[in-house]
């Protein structure tokens, strides 16, 4: 998930061993005389979140000896080294792998089939795209603990102001689509006299252009543009030549300021606003919740910006999308393979696992009590939205006056994200999307800027997959 790529450019390379006493097994049975070496579970990641479960599982399991290695992968440290060792030989049992190339992995050789614990995914009714995500030439190679629907968060006061209500009801009418959308985005500039944006980025939108294709990117190892890139191009355009968008980057200073109010015009030196990010699940608590305060405004004596909680609201947007999420696979060669998977059904398939982490049972007490050298930052607050819908819907109602509520006008953001994850769909998922989606990055800044053509933009598109896939055949 992306809001782990931030943390990690502060992250180092670290590992730390678990250890506990072989006193029962996992059924809670004494263990039998030749059981005292303990098995040991070498697990790798690039996110703290499987620290956390692996914390849960040796609790459960003092008979395994857990083995945790964290790598960063700001500049591509965890692929790197994770390639590496595959190739060597001395792997790991189970590693994490982010949305961006989970794929990669996922139709190579290197992972475990993993679909004996196929069954287990139809009691915990997980969710299908997860799993489409997570396997290839139907085998299962790959689970989540997480889903990762998306939304619009829009601030309550500016569409009173400018739309004549806050109603999320209403306001989803108005946003229905992409060109009403747009027309939102024409009302609410020309009513704020260009003061406040539709968005900060016109990259906000480009993952529901990219969720809604009707067709791969490679089809016979043959680049296809769908029709969905050429409406995004537009759209990009329409919102950079008509001031509809602040022309932030996303996770920068300028995007983030949009959230508290402490957006200000570089030229002109006056104050602007955004009406809307369009964010996933992990958006909420961990990017608009983050920042919805000024940083300098702790303590509320900040002179510029402001704190927005409870100004937000939450509905589905133009279109269905998903953005990121964080996969666990096991080695295919891993000397403890049967506990790697067991490990991956403890973390995605097991109903109390899933509930602790939903609702932040495992915060930093409670994993301290298992190990307290861990230090007062690790910890799971309550609010990420599980895989299993078994799960979503027994505890959903629990989130009715969570901190999240309260941020988004008494809303529960559970129930929203509840309704709109089944119909996400991730049947043309594959391991050449990223890059392929970053090679667009570039050509379209400039189109949307007004630089060249729509043909010289696709040309530049294609001579950036070219470089970035020469196994790709373009045209």
């Amino acid at each position: 998930m992306l809001k782990r790529k931030m943390a990690f450019a502060l992250a180092c390379l670290m590992s730390v061993g678990i250890l506990a006493g072989c006193q029962k097994n996992s059924t809670g049975t004494t263990a039998k005389p030749g059981d005292n070496t303990p098995k040991t579970l070498k697990i790798w990641s690039f996110t703290d979140e499987v620290k956390t479960y692996a914390l849960a599982y040796q609790k459960e399991h003092p008979e395994v000896k857990v083995e945790y290695t964290m790598i960063p992968m700001t500049n591509g440290e965890f692929q790197t080294k994770l390639k590496s060792t595959l190739q060597s030989g001395d792997v790991p049992d189970v590693v994490s792998l982010e949305i961006s190339f989970v794929k990669e992995y996922v139709e190579s050789s290197f992972l475990a089939d993993i679909s004996d614990l196929s069954p287990l995914t139809k009691d915990m009714k997980t969710y299908q795209y997860t799993l489409d995500i997570g396997s290839s030439q139907g085998k299962l190679k790959a689970l989540s603990y997480q889903a990762t629907p998306g939304a619009m968060f829009y601030r309550r006061s500016l569409a009173k102001k400018y739309l004549g209500t806050d109603d999320p009801v209403q306001v989803q009418a108005m946003v229905s689509d992409m060109n009403k959308f747009k027309d939102v985005a024409k009302k609410i500039k020309d009513a704020s006299n260009g003061d406040t944006y539709m968005v900060a980025s016109t990259g906000d939108f480009a993952n529901l252009y990219f969720a809604n294709r009707q067709k791969p990117w490679v089809e016979n190892d043959k680049l296809v543009i769908d029709p969905k890139v050429n409406d995004l191009l537009d759209m990009a355009k329409d919102f950079r030549q008509n001031g509809y968008e602040a022309q932030a980057t996303q996770w920068q200073e300028g995007w983030f300021a949009g959230m508290n109010d402490s957006l200000v015009d570089p030229a002109t030196k006056k104050a602007k606003q955004v009406f809307s990010y369009l964010l996933p699940t992990w958006g909420l608590p961990y990017v608009l919740m983050q920042n919805g305060i000024p940083k300098d405004n702790a303590d509320k004596t900040a002179k510029v910006g402001k704190d927005t909680t409870g100004d937000w609201a939450c509905i589905s947007g133009p279109m269905p999308y998903f953005w990121g999420g964080t996969y666990v696979g096991a080695i295919k060669n891993a000397k403890n393979l049967d506990t790697a998977k067991d490990f991956i059904k403890f973390m995605t398939l097991n109903e109390t696992t899933l509930k602790n982490w939903a609702t932040g049972v495992y915060n930093n007490a409670y994993l301290k009590a298992i190990d307290n050298t861990i230090g007062d930052t690790l910890g799971q607050g309550p609010g990420d939205f599980v895989s299993s819908q078994k799960v979503v819907d027994s505890i959903v109602s629990s989130f009715d006056n969570s901190a999240a509520s309260k941020f988004i006008g008494g809303q529960n953001s559970y129930k929203a994200f509840q309704a709109a994850a089944p119909s996400i769909n991730a049947k043309l998922i594959q391991a050449s999307d990223d890059a392929i989606q970053r090679a667009l990055n570039d050509p379209m800044a400039n189109y949307a800027s007004g630089k060249g053509t729509k043909e010289e933009t696709i040309k530049a598109f294609k001579e950036a997959v070219k470089n970035a896939l020469p196994d790709v055949k373009v045209e």
